[in-house]
Protein backbone atom coordinates (compact mmCIF):
# COMPACT_ATOMS: atom_id res chain seq x y z
CA UNK A 1 0.00 0.00 0.00
CA UNK A 2 1.23 3.70 -1.10
CA UNK A 3 1.87 5.74 1.86
CA UNK A 4 2.31 9.39 1.29
CA UNK A 5 3.00 12.17 4.02
CA UNK A 6 2.30 15.61 3.59
CA UNK A 7 5.81 17.49 5.55
CA UNK A 8 4.54 20.55 4.78
CA UNK A 9 1.49 22.18 3.58
CA UNK A 10 2.04 26.07 3.18
CA UNK A 11 3.21 27.99 0.39
CA UNK A 12 6.55 29.83 0.37
CA UNK A 13 7.31 31.88 3.17
CA UNK A 14 5.21 29.34 5.47
CA UNK A 15 2.63 30.49 7.55
CA UNK A 16 2.58 32.78 9.92
CA UNK A 17 5.16 34.14 7.37
CA UNK A 18 7.57 35.91 9.22
CA UNK A 19 7.22 38.96 8.29
CA UNK A 20 3.56 39.16 7.39
CA UNK A 21 0.69 40.78 10.08
CA UNK A 22 -2.32 39.93 7.95
CA UNK A 23 -5.40 38.64 8.87
CA UNK A 24 -4.32 35.13 8.97
CA UNK A 25 -0.81 35.48 10.19
CA UNK A 26 -1.67 38.04 13.42
CA UNK A 27 -4.39 35.90 14.20
CA UNK A 28 -2.69 32.62 14.64
CA UNK A 29 -0.18 34.46 16.75
CA UNK A 30 -2.44 36.39 18.92
CA UNK A 31 -4.93 33.03 18.98
CA UNK A 32 -7.82 34.97 17.54
CA UNK A 33 -8.80 32.53 14.91
CA UNK A 34 -8.86 28.65 14.35
CA UNK A 35 -6.12 27.88 12.49
CA UNK A 36 -3.02 25.57 12.37
CA UNK A 37 0.65 26.98 11.87
CA UNK A 38 2.59 24.97 8.50
CA UNK A 39 5.69 24.51 6.99
CA UNK A 40 6.34 25.11 3.15
CA UNK A 41 4.78 22.08 1.02
CA UNK A 42 6.47 19.15 0.50
CA UNK A 43 6.00 15.57 0.82
CA UNK A 44 7.53 12.21 1.30
CA UNK A 45 5.87 8.82 -0.67
CA UNK A 46 6.36 5.11 0.42
CA UNK A 47 5.64 2.03 -0.77
CA UNK A 48 7.40 -0.23 2.60
CA UNK A 49 7.05 2.35 5.17
CA UNK A 50 11.12 2.73 5.10
CA UNK A 51 12.29 4.25 2.02
CA UNK A 52 10.53 7.62 0.86
CA UNK A 53 10.57 9.80 -2.13
CA UNK A 54 10.90 13.02 -1.07
CA UNK A 55 8.96 15.24 -3.10
CA UNK A 56 10.38 18.94 -3.16
CA UNK A 57 12.91 19.71 -0.21
CA UNK A 58 11.89 23.18 1.48
CA UNK A 59 13.46 25.34 3.63
CA UNK A 60 11.82 23.85 6.61
CA UNK A 61 13.05 20.19 6.04
CA UNK A 62 15.23 19.44 9.04
CA UNK A 63 11.78 20.48 11.59
CA UNK A 64 9.99 18.64 9.14
CA UNK A 65 12.16 15.56 9.43
CA UNK A 66 12.34 15.95 13.29
CA UNK A 67 8.72 16.23 12.97
CA UNK A 68 7.96 12.89 11.15
CA UNK A 69 9.86 9.79 12.86
CA UNK A 70 9.46 7.52 9.71
CA UNK A 71 11.92 9.69 8.03
CA UNK A 72 14.74 8.41 10.59
CA UNK A 73 14.49 4.54 10.51
CA UNK A 74 17.95 4.81 12.88
CA UNK A 75 19.35 1.52 10.98
CA UNK A 76 22.73 2.55 11.07
CA UNK A 77 25.12 5.16 12.60
CA UNK A 78 24.77 7.49 9.76
CA UNK A 79 20.89 7.02 8.18
CA UNK A 80 18.06 8.56 6.41
CA UNK A 81 15.04 6.94 5.26
CA UNK A 82 15.05 9.82 2.06
CA UNK A 83 16.18 7.47 -0.61
CA UNK A 84 15.98 10.06 -3.36
CA UNK A 85 14.39 13.55 -4.01
CA UNK A 86 12.05 14.75 -6.59
CA UNK A 87 11.78 18.47 -7.65
CA UNK A 88 8.85 19.41 -9.01
CA UNK A 89 10.23 22.96 -10.39
CA UNK A 90 13.37 24.70 -9.12
CA UNK A 91 11.39 27.39 -6.69
CA UNK A 92 13.69 28.38 -3.82
CA UNK A 93 10.80 26.98 -1.75
CA UNK A 94 10.77 23.86 -3.09
CA UNK A 95 14.87 23.39 -3.55
CA UNK A 96 16.72 24.87 -0.60
CA UNK A 97 16.43 22.24 1.90
CA UNK A 98 18.72 20.23 -0.34
CA UNK A 99 21.18 22.17 1.30
CA UNK A 100 20.52 20.72 4.43
CA UNK A 101 21.20 17.06 3.39
CA UNK A 102 24.41 17.95 2.08
CA UNK A 103 25.92 15.57 4.82
CA UNK A 104 24.96 12.09 3.45
CA UNK A 105 25.74 10.44 0.76
CA UNK A 106 25.17 11.79 -2.75
CA UNK A 107 21.65 12.57 -3.38
CA UNK A 108 19.88 11.05 -5.92
CA UNK A 109 17.86 13.67 -7.86
CA UNK A 110 14.93 13.22 -10.52
CA UNK A 111 14.03 16.88 -12.27
CA UNK A 112 13.43 18.00 -15.40
CA UNK A 113 15.99 19.43 -17.82
CA UNK A 114 14.92 22.54 -17.54
CA UNK A 115 14.93 22.41 -13.48
CA UNK A 116 18.30 20.83 -13.80
CA UNK A 117 19.41 23.99 -15.81
CA UNK A 118 18.50 26.05 -12.99
CA UNK A 119 20.02 24.63 -10.75
CA UNK A 120 23.20 24.73 -12.82
CA UNK A 121 22.94 28.48 -13.52
CA UNK A 122 20.12 31.13 -12.13
CA UNK A 123 20.23 29.00 -8.57
CA UNK A 124 23.42 27.19 -8.87
CA UNK A 125 22.55 24.71 -5.56
CA UNK A 126 23.69 21.49 -8.04
CA UNK A 127 27.18 23.01 -7.69
CA UNK A 128 27.56 23.90 -4.30
CA UNK A 129 26.45 20.75 -3.44
CA UNK A 130 28.81 19.30 -5.40
CA UNK A 131 31.75 20.65 -2.83
CA UNK A 132 29.86 18.17 -0.19
CA UNK A 133 27.77 14.91 -0.86
CA UNK A 134 27.11 15.92 -4.21
CA UNK A 135 23.77 15.29 -6.45
CA UNK A 136 23.31 12.32 -8.88
CA UNK A 137 21.25 13.64 -11.77
CA UNK A 138 17.90 11.51 -13.12
CA UNK A 139 16.53 13.37 -15.74
CA UNK A 140 12.22 13.56 -16.16
CA UNK A 141 12.30 13.53 -20.30
CA UNK A 142 9.00 15.79 -20.81
CA UNK A 143 11.66 18.51 -22.69
CA UNK A 144 8.47 17.30 -25.92
CA UNK A 145 5.77 18.26 -23.62
CA UNK A 146 4.62 14.51 -23.05
CA UNK A 147 4.34 12.49 -19.59
CA UNK A 148 7.87 10.90 -18.84
CA UNK A 149 7.20 7.28 -16.96
CA UNK A 150 10.08 6.29 -14.33
CA UNK A 151 10.43 3.92 -11.08
CA UNK A 152 12.87 4.79 -8.33
CA UNK A 153 14.43 1.80 -7.10
CA UNK A 154 13.61 1.90 -3.54
CA UNK A 155 10.26 2.04 -4.26
CA UNK A 156 9.32 -1.18 -5.66
CA UNK A 157 5.60 -1.21 -6.70
CA UNK A 158 5.29 2.71 -7.27
CA UNK A 159 5.30 3.65 -10.91
CA UNK A 160 5.18 7.30 -11.16
CA UNK A 161 4.64 9.29 -14.33
CA UNK A 162 6.01 13.17 -14.51
CA UNK A 163 3.52 15.45 -16.51
CA UNK A 164 4.48 18.43 -18.03
CA UNK A 165 2.27 21.71 -16.63
CA UNK A 166 1.32 25.26 -17.36
CA UNK A 167 3.11 26.96 -14.99
CA UNK A 168 5.64 29.41 -14.24
CA UNK A 169 10.07 29.06 -13.91
CA UNK A 170 11.56 31.17 -10.97
CA UNK A 171 12.47 34.79 -11.55
CA UNK A 172 16.07 33.56 -11.60
CA UNK A 173 15.47 31.27 -14.53
CA UNK A 174 16.69 32.21 -18.40
CA UNK A 175 13.22 31.19 -19.51
CA UNK A 176 10.85 33.23 -16.82
CA UNK A 177 8.96 34.10 -19.48
CA UNK A 178 9.65 32.11 -22.15
CA UNK A 179 7.99 28.73 -20.74
CA UNK A 180 9.44 25.55 -21.86
CA UNK A 181 8.28 21.77 -20.87
CA UNK A 182 9.32 20.70 -17.78
CA UNK A 183 10.00 24.01 -15.70
CA UNK A 184 6.61 22.83 -13.53
CA UNK A 185 5.48 19.31 -13.45
CA UNK A 186 2.87 17.03 -11.52
CA UNK A 187 2.99 13.76 -10.56
CA UNK A 188 1.04 10.81 -11.02
CA UNK A 189 2.22 7.83 -8.25
CA UNK A 190 0.45 4.57 -9.32
CA UNK A 191 0.87 1.78 -6.62
CA UNK A 192 0.65 -1.10 -9.25
CA UNK A 193 -0.90 -3.41 -6.42
CA UNK A 194 -3.32 -1.84 -4.91
CA UNK A 195 -4.13 -0.02 -8.59
CA UNK A 196 -4.14 3.61 -6.82
CA UNK A 197 -2.77 6.77 -8.46
CA UNK A 198 -2.16 9.97 -6.18
CA UNK A 199 -1.84 12.97 -8.60
CA UNK A 200 0.45 15.70 -6.79
CA UNK A 201 0.75 19.25 -7.99
CA UNK A 202 1.13 22.28 -5.81
CA UNK A 203 2.03 24.74 -8.57
CA UNK A 204 -0.88 24.46 -11.31
CA UNK A 205 -1.26 27.91 -13.40
CA UNK A 206 -3.99 26.15 -15.78
CA UNK A 207 -5.39 22.62 -16.58
CA UNK A 208 -4.35 21.79 -19.80
CA UNK A 209 -5.17 18.71 -21.25
CA UNK A 210 -2.45 16.05 -20.46
CA UNK A 211 -3.30 17.99 -16.76
CA UNK A 212 -6.61 17.13 -17.19
CA UNK A 213 -6.27 13.59 -18.35
CA UNK A 214 -3.82 12.58 -15.22
CA UNK A 215 -6.23 14.23 -13.32
CA UNK A 216 -9.34 11.70 -14.43
CA UNK A 217 -7.21 9.24 -13.33
CA UNK A 218 -5.97 9.58 -9.50
CA UNK A 219 -8.11 8.28 -6.92
CA UNK A 220 -6.64 11.01 -4.70
CA UNK A 221 -5.98 14.89 -5.85
CA UNK A 222 -3.64 16.87 -4.06
CA UNK A 223 -3.33 20.16 -5.75
CA UNK A 224 -2.46 23.72 -5.77
CA UNK A 225 -4.72 25.84 -3.27
CA UNK A 226 -2.26 28.60 -3.33
CA UNK A 227 -5.04 31.92 -3.63
CA UNK A 228 -8.51 32.27 -3.36
CA UNK A 229 -8.69 35.12 -5.60
CA UNK A 230 -7.07 35.99 -8.54
CA UNK A 231 -6.38 39.41 -7.31
CA UNK A 232 -5.99 38.31 -3.77
CA UNK A 233 -2.19 39.60 -3.25
CA UNK A 234 -3.37 42.88 -4.86
CA UNK A 235 -6.43 43.30 -3.22
CA UNK A 236 -4.33 42.86 0.26
CA UNK A 237 -1.54 45.26 -0.70
CA UNK A 238 1.19 41.99 -0.82
CA UNK A 239 1.89 42.43 -4.58
CA UNK A 240 1.50 44.09 -7.71
CA UNK A 241 0.77 40.41 -9.63
CA UNK A 242 -2.09 38.31 -10.19
CA UNK A 243 -2.49 35.03 -9.38
CA UNK A 244 -1.73 33.57 -12.99
CA UNK A 245 1.41 35.29 -13.12
CA UNK A 246 3.05 33.64 -10.31
CA UNK A 247 1.65 30.38 -11.84
CA UNK A 248 -1.32 29.74 -9.83
CA UNK A 249 -5.35 29.05 -10.69
CA UNK A 250 -6.83 30.07 -8.01
CA UNK A 251 -9.74 28.42 -5.96
CA UNK A 252 -12.97 30.42 -6.77
CA UNK A 253 -14.44 31.95 -9.83
CA UNK A 254 -15.14 30.93 -13.43
CA UNK A 255 -12.94 28.18 -14.37
CA UNK A 256 -11.38 28.03 -10.28
CA UNK A 257 -9.70 25.18 -9.02
CA UNK A 258 -13.31 24.55 -7.06
CA UNK A 259 -15.19 23.86 -10.40
CA UNK A 260 -12.27 22.57 -11.75
CA UNK A 261 -12.11 19.77 -9.02
CA UNK A 262 -15.90 19.51 -9.40
CA UNK A 263 -15.59 17.87 -12.03
CA UNK A 264 -13.52 14.88 -11.54
CA UNK A 265 -14.22 11.33 -10.14
CA UNK A 266 -11.26 11.27 -6.85
CA UNK A 267 -12.69 9.83 -3.87
CA UNK A 268 -10.35 12.93 -2.07
CA UNK A 269 -9.59 15.63 -3.57
CA UNK A 270 -6.96 18.06 -0.94
CA UNK A 271 -5.98 21.56 -1.72
CA UNK A 272 -2.01 22.30 -0.78
CA UNK A 273 0.26 24.78 -1.00
CA UNK A 274 -2.09 27.71 0.76
CA UNK A 275 -0.61 31.44 0.96
CA UNK A 276 -0.92 32.87 4.06
CA UNK A 277 -3.00 35.20 2.69
CA UNK A 278 -5.39 32.65 1.53
CA UNK A 279 -8.83 33.12 4.04
CA UNK A 280 -9.48 29.36 4.21
CA UNK A 281 -6.50 28.43 6.70
CA UNK A 282 -9.36 30.37 8.87
CA UNK A 283 -11.60 27.06 9.91
CA UNK A 284 -14.45 29.31 10.66
CA UNK A 285 -14.28 31.80 7.57
CA UNK A 286 -17.20 31.31 4.70
CA UNK A 287 -13.96 30.98 2.24
CA UNK A 288 -13.22 27.27 4.32
CA UNK A 289 -17.21 26.73 4.77
CA UNK A 290 -17.81 26.79 0.81
CA UNK A 291 -14.92 24.74 0.31
CA UNK A 292 -15.63 21.60 2.64
CA UNK A 293 -19.02 22.54 1.21
CA UNK A 294 -17.56 21.03 -2.24
CA UNK A 295 -16.04 18.06 -0.60
CA UNK A 296 -12.75 19.53 -0.84
CA UNK A 297 -10.02 18.97 2.38
CA UNK A 298 -7.30 21.35 3.40
CA UNK A 299 -3.74 19.64 3.56
CA UNK A 300 -1.94 20.65 7.22
CA UNK A 301 1.51 19.25 8.46
CA UNK A 302 1.80 15.74 9.23
CA UNK A 303 -1.42 14.35 6.78
CA UNK A 304 -1.14 10.30 6.09
CA UNK A 305 -2.65 9.18 3.07
CA UNK A 306 -2.92 5.81 2.44
CA UNK A 307 -3.69 4.50 -0.93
Amino acid sequence: MMKIIVLGSAAGGGYPQWNCNCRNCDGLRRGAIRSRARTQSSIAISANGSDWLLVNASPDILAQIRATPALQPARAARDSGIAAVLLMDAQVDHTTGLMMLREGRPIPLYCSAPVWQDLQGGYPLAKVLGHYCGVQWRELAVARGEPCSFAVPQLEGIRFTAVPLDSKAPPYSPHREQPQPGDNIGLLAHDLLTGKKLFYAPGLGAVAPLTAAAMREADCLLVDGTFWTEDEMMAQGFSGKPAAAMGHLPQSGAGGMMEVLDGLPASRKILIHINNTNPILDEDSPQHAIMRGRGIELAYDGMEILL
